[in-house]
């Protein structure tokens, strides 16, 4: 089973991955070109983020698996919405 801290920082970082890939896909929107170091930066994150979800379920009890899924889907649906983004604009990540 995970513990409690490591369950909360895990929750913690996805949260804080996610309001950063969100602040660079609003600013992308906004702008006529990217910041593609930042946008690049955010997708690595999120993806980062992604397997250390995946490194934590194999440790985790039903009720974590269960949230750590939930987690899994939020950082997913900012992916693709970044992904499909950044290839309407013409970059291809």
């Amino acid at each position: 089973m995970a513990t409690r801290d490591s369950m909360e920082n895990l929750t913690q970082q996805v949260e804080d991955t996610i309001r950063f890939a969100e602040e660079q896909y609003k600013q992308s929107s906004l702008q006529e070109h990217y910041n593609d170091d930042n946008y690049i930066q955010s997708l690595r994150q999120l993806e980062q983020t992604y397997q250390d979800i995946t490194t934590m379920a194999h440790s985790a009890n039903g009720p974590q698996r269960e949230q750590l899924h939930r987690l899994r889907l939020q950082l997913q649906q900012m992916q693709n919405s970044m992904i499909l983004q950044g290839t309407r604009g013409g970059e291809q990540f």
